[in-house]
């Protein structure tokens, strides 16, 4: 692919967290011929990084490979909103309904760890990741978001976790920052805000000096488990007694698991750095996570250099579970966002701050919004995956469990039920393609009509029993 051409600017082109990463981006060898190992990694993003890291730090001795088709951070790991923070895929009322509340809570307790549990080992590694602990403020922008706002409180009170969040007045928002629209928030200190390229480029770096082989640019094209566990290449193989599956939206175009995660892309706009003029204006100064109540999701942070990103969904899912460069950007998606920045920031459209940087990727959705971290000793194969777009600290609690299960360590975190879950079927196109699609924009329709009629909706409509997590 990279040719003659500056690999910087073939790959750091995918996203502003690549192009800024600070990391010669050329290329690691790809695989060549047969290679022994004793753990094989499919997947050089946050999931198969943290999980070699974990299994070199209980088993230093171990020989680990990991086996990634284009850079290391090339996937979500070095496109994402940069949201280092408790959040889960599955809500904490839903969880509690499937599991019960004290696993509800044991997964809170274990997400919220796990934000300390990243900025330990940024501290123990040297990776300057902008690593920023301003928390996350949740709003209702209007009254027909204050509801969803509510139940998240009263869950939170419901399972006994009231030193997590604090319920804000519009007063108390604005100052922090100043936001259109805004009637309440919800203010937790327990997030981070980070650069996800330089993560998980220095997450790279550091596994390489603990010994882990990185080939780059080699594609898994086929696996098997049993007596002689193997990954094929398109030049040669990995055998190893242990194989993780670790590529999250990319793992549905395996033939295996074609079906077990649709690729949903979450698109992303960022502006040039914000004069100080402007800033005094909006304020901010904490760099909290910021989002909204809308179905359609909308995430944002303020970078170390002082930029807004602002990212949403509503990129259509495409047909059979495609995966291609060029989805990378909508350009309806994508202005769409931008649009919706400057309303939240009027100052910015005033003073004509532009938007320098627009990309997007795939995230993985299973059927059941329920990701999956688990390995079968018979096998030798282990998997993670599944995050929906929460994945920045969900991988690194995947990748701690997966070394605790490889190794056969028991603990708190490998009782939880994410490692006895089962991926359900997506169900076979055309259905998969029309049922997403019906989701997609009916979440639309309600937003639109909720910002119409300053009504929350139910969570009575077939669109919303379909999409419950």
């Amino acid at each position: 692919m990279a040719g003659t051409l500056d690999p910087r600017r073939v790959y750091g082109q995918y996203s502003f967290w690549l192009e800024t990463c600070g990391d010669d981006l050329s290329p690691r060898p790809a695989l060549e011929g047969t290679y022994e190992a004793d753990v094989a990694i499919l997947g050089a993003g946050f999931t198969g990084l943290w999980t070699a890291y974990y299994l070199l730090e209980r088993e230093p001795g171990l020989k680990v490979v990991i086996l990634e088709q284009r850079i290391a951070g090339f996937g979500a790991s070095g496109r994402n909103g940069g949201w280092l923070y408790p959040g889960f895929p599955v809500s904490l009322g839903e969880l509690a309904e499937r599991y019960g509340e004290e696993t509800a809570r044991a997964i809170h307790y274990a997400m919220r760890a796990t934000v300390d549990e990243v900025e330990r080992v940024l501290q123990v590694e040297g990776i300057d990741a902008h690593f920023h602990r301003g928390g996350v403020l949740r709003l209702a922008r209007g009254a027909h978001q204050v509801p969803a706002l509510e139940e998240t409180a009263r869950t939170l009170e419901r399972l006994g976790i009231t030193d997590y969040a604090e319920w804000l007045s519009v007063e108390a928002v604005r100052q922090r920052v100043r936001v259109t629209k805004v009637v309440a928030g919800l203010y937790s200190a327990h997030g981070a805000v980070i650069h996800p390229g330089r993560l998980v480029r220095g997450l790279a770096r550091a596994l390489e000096r603990r010994g882990a082989v990185i080939f780059e640019e080699t594609p898994v094209v086929g696996f098997r488990g049993g007596s002689s566990p193997f990954f094929r290449t398109p030049r040669g193989e990995v055998r190893a007694r242990v194989l993780v599956l670790a590529g999250e939206a990319y793992l549905s175009q395996l033939a295996p698991l074609r079906r077990t995660l649709i690729p949903i892309y979450s698109l992303i706009v960022l502006t040039e750095p914000v004069p100080d003029e402007v800033w005094q204006e909006i304020g901010w100064e904490n760099r909290e996570l910021l989002s909204s109540q809308r179905l359609t999701v909308d995430y944002l942070q303020r970078t170390a250099d002082g930029r807004i990103m602002f990212g949403g969904r509503g990129a259509p899912y495409r047909f059979g579970s495609r995966i291609a460069d060029a989805y990378d950007r909508h350009g309806p998606t994508h202005e769409g966002l931008r649009q919706m920045c400057y309303e939240w920031f009027p100052a910015l459209r005033l003073h004509g701050v532009r938007f320098t940087h627009a990309w997007g990727g795939p995230l993985g959705v299973p059927r059941d919004w329920m990701p999956t971290m688990r390995y079968d000793p018979r096998s030798g194969i282990a998997l993670a995956c599944g995050y929906t777009g929460q994945g920045v600290a969900t991988a690194n609690l995947a990748g701690r469990i997966l070394a605790d299960l490889i190794t056969g360590q028991e603990s708190e975190l490998t009782r939880l039920p994410m490692t006895s879950h089962r991926l359900k079927d997506w169900e076979p196109e055309p259905l998969r393609w029309l049922g997403v699609r019906f989701v997609q924009l009916g979440y639309e329709r309600l937003d639109r009509i909720a910002e119409a009629t300053g009504k929350a909706p139910t969570g009575r409509s077939l669109v919303e029993r379909l999409a419950a997590h």
